[in-house]
């Protein structure tokens, strides 16, 4: 599956859509054949953490329309019980390597589209 942002920026990305998946993500994981992770949930309010990531990560939120509603940058990785939680709205969350969205320009009202 793929996710292209701004019709210039093309990612690969693994997709998690059970709670189980939703719930691991990025724990212990590295990006290696892949350059992000795509959260399927319903459009309400969510909250991620980074508890038992490796790395930095960009936190998108996107809308049902597939719009970037907020970006939380270079989100630390946490190993401890209380981490901090990124939260907001949306439909999709898109997981990328910390620093991605600024290397990119990427920004609040940019479109995405969805390829499966």
């Amino acid at each position: 599956m793929y996710v292209k942002i701004n019709d210039n920026i093309n990612l690969k990305v693994k997709t998690c859509k059970t709670k189980s998946e939703i719930s691991n993500g990025m724990m212990n994981r590295r990006f290696t054949d892949f350059n992000g992770m795509l959260f399927f949930m319903e459009p309400t309010n969510h909250c991620f953490y980074m508890k038992n990531c490796i790395t930095p990560l960009d936190i998108i939120f996107i809308d049902s329309n597939l719009e970037i509603l907020k970006i939380f940058n270079n989100c630390p990785p946490c190993n401890e019980d209380d981490c901090e939680r990124y939260c907001h709205e949306g439909k999709y969350v898109l997981e990328v390597p910390g620093g991605f969205c600024k290397k990119n320009n990427i920004s609040v009202g940019d479109i995405c589209k969805i390829k499966f």
